[in-house]
């Protein structure tokens, strides 16, 4: 498969951890016109289509859609693992397609945390040991590693399990492992790839929970990507849709809820 893409380079700015957890009104994130195309052969498949949105500071954004919609291509080009074809994606004033490899592997570091749906935790690692990686590419003194390390873990209720390797943890403790390594630099946006799709239901509304309460306390911008309606209802601030890489519907949660509540209404006059 051949990539389609046009890198410049410019250089980067420092970066601030996330005070509060209120929304204000300056963008986290504009998404302006992008495009992630591939080439297979003859045929130019278009994994996302012309989108434009934008994210506030502190907000909570689900992206649904159903598989190859585009919507975890959107969340690869936001975290910096891919580059677009054409259009721009812009965090905290920064074209992230104008950054060299260097800078954005630095923006990966300290700006993003990622969790996906596989836990991505090194099996040959202590939980204690897969935690503190990222401190260690970033090159946080050695001597504060350790009680940063024990904060995040206590913080996702794992620290009597900080000497266990993830094959000897549930598969939610293994993704709770992977939420406190990702925000173990205190970024200011956290990413989420179908953060419960490995888990029963219980556990996946646990890990739901804390994303929450990181977004509310921490002040942390979240876009998750998932394919359940009904957890983003019940946790995001507003729902985009995308179908065939094009983002097709941008709504509140309030007004999302009052469409199902009109639809549920006419569905049931329709059957009187």
């Amino acid at each position: 498969m051949e990539s389609i893409e046009r890198p410049t380079q410019r250089d980067a700015s420092a970066i601030k951890s996330p005070t509060s957890g209120a929304i204000n009104d300056t963008p986290a994130i504009r998404v302006e016109q992008l495009c992630r195309h591939y080439r297979m052969g003859d045929t130019v498949i278009r994994a996302v289509d012309g989108v434009t949105l934008s994210v506030k500071a502190g907000e909570f954004v689900a992206l649904l859609g159903t598989s190859g919609s585009g919507k975890s291509s959107v969340l690869n080009l936001i975290a910096g693992l891919d580059r677009p074809t054409s259009g721009s994606v812009i965090v905290q004033q920064r074209n992230l397609s104008e950054l060299s490899r260097q800078e954005l592997a630095h923006y990966r570091l300290h700006t993003v945390g990622m969790v996906f749906q596989s836990f991505n935790l090194i099996a040959s690692m202590t939980l204690a040991e897969n935690v503190e990686l990222p401190m260690r590419f970033a090159e946080i003194d050695r001597g504060k590693r350790s009680d940063l390390v024990r904060a995040a873990l206590t913080r996702v209720g794992l620290q009597a399990r900080m000497n266990h390797r993830p094959s000897q943890l549930s598969g939610g403790e293994q993704q709770r492992a992977a939420l406190a390594r990702a925000l173990i630099n205190r970024p200011q946006l956290l990413l989420a790839d179908e953060p419960t799709g490995n888990l029963d239901s219980r556990t996946g509304t646990e890990i739901m929970n804390m994303i929450g309460e990181f977004n509310r306390q921490l002040g942390m911008t979240v876009v998750m990507v998932t394919h359940e309606r009904a957890l983003a209802e019940r946790y995001a601030q507003r729902l985009i849709f995308l179908a065939d890489g094009k983002l097709v519907r941008d709504e509140s949660i309030s007004a999302a809820i009052a469409g199902n509540a009109m639809d549920r209404a006419k569905a049931e006059e329709n059957r009187q």
